[in-house]
């Protein structure tokens, strides 16, 4: 069986690496994206002591980023003057993404919109490149090429894809997901949970995509709970965050899978928190994968153990423990 994997960020992981950012930048000029509150707001501070000031902050950003929203961003970054050279996006998903977005827009929005829409034109768009300093343990956006866009009016998810929006950099620093909300840190482990398992079972599965999956589903699934109740932590931030960047290099070569593919329209009609609404379903597809293909049996015996009709059970009890219905009825959505 032949098959490739490729991932060009180069990524920086420790306690402390922040400090890598201006040795990262390069004395070019900066676009800061991050949030409007105020830790991000020290944070902004702490970046333009250390690495000069941006050309612009653009901290306006939303969860699930909506096109209409993305278009006055867009905006206020085209009228800021000189180009930046480069755009760090300080946050979770919602940030790198937008950070992508705008990457690919630079001067002609309609361009990246149609692209979009119709999926043309990808040779023009843009690719300023990101350096990615994610805030959460989840997404894993930091070392993938797609960003997710929402247009919410017509209720509807796009995905922006090009190999040119893979960050150049990724400074993973666990001690910017120390004041993560429980809630937070609970949604977006799920999401990481998620990306790693959908990994495992992808059709796009390969060598080494399967160890960084199993390495982070099986981290994610002992460490998860005790987070929860020890968000305080440092070790078990770390520990976590290594899983989330793990689980993103599994599924930045496979994409997701059939999780992701119901989460979208839970969302959208719900408003359920993304990292729930793609992780509920997996004891469930768990089960119904079961036999197919061997090499996945023994990667999810690899985590769960040789008994995986068991091992589902368990599961769904893993997540009732952390309060996750795994009921689609519960969760609002019936899936015939």
């Amino acid at each position: 069986m032949m098959w490739r994997f490729h991932n060009p960020v180069e990524i920086h992981f420790g306690s402390g690496c922040l400090a890598k950012l201006p040795d990262r930048l390069k004395n070019r000029s900066y676009a800061l994206v991050t949030y409007d509150t105020p830790y991000f707001a020290g944070l902004t501070s702490n970046i333009s002591d250390m690495a000069g000031e941006p050309v612009i902050i653009i901290n306006e950003v939303r969860p699930n980023p909506d096109i209409v929203e993305l278009k006055g961003l867009w905006e206020k970054l085209n009228h800021c003057g000189s180009p930046p050279e480069v755009i760090v996006a300080l946050g979770g998903g919602s940030v790198i993404d937008t950070a992508k977005f705008l990457a690919a827009a630079s001067d002609d929005f309609a361009v990246v919109k149609n692209h979009l829409t119709t999926s043309e034109g990808i040779d023009q768009l843009s690719c300023t490149p990101i350096i990615a300093i994610p805030t959460t343990a989840g997404t894993g956006s930091e070392v993938t090429c797609w960003a997710t866009v929402w247009d919410k009016e017509k209720r509807r998810k796009y995905s922006l894809a090009d190999q040119y929006l893979y960050p150049e950099s990724a400074l993973c620093d666990p001690l910017l997901t120390m004041k993560l909300p429980v809630a937070l840190t609970l949604s977006t482990g799920l999401d990481a949970l998620s990306h790693a398992l959908e990994s495992i079972w992808n059709k796009n599965r390969n060598s080494v995509s399967s160890v960084f999956a199993t390495a982070a589903a099986s981290c994610i699934l002992k460490v998860l709970p005790e987070l929860v109740r020890n968000p305080d932590c440092e070790t078990l931030r770390i520990k976590m965050m290594e899983a989330s960047l793990k689980a993103g290099m599994a599924f930045s070569n496979t994409k997701t899978s059939i999780a992701h593919n119901i989460s979208y329209d839970v969302t959208l009609r719900f408003g359920t928190p993304h990292g729930i609404a793609c992780s509920f379903t997996l004891p469930r597809i768990m089960h119904s994968v079961i036999g197919l293909d061997a090499r996945v049996d023994a990667d999810l015996k690899c985590i769960f153990g040789n008994d995986l009709h068991a091992a589902c059970d368990w599961f769904e009890h893993w997540f009732h423990k952390l309060g996750i219905h795994t009921s689609p009825a519960k969760q609002g959505y019936d899936m015939v």
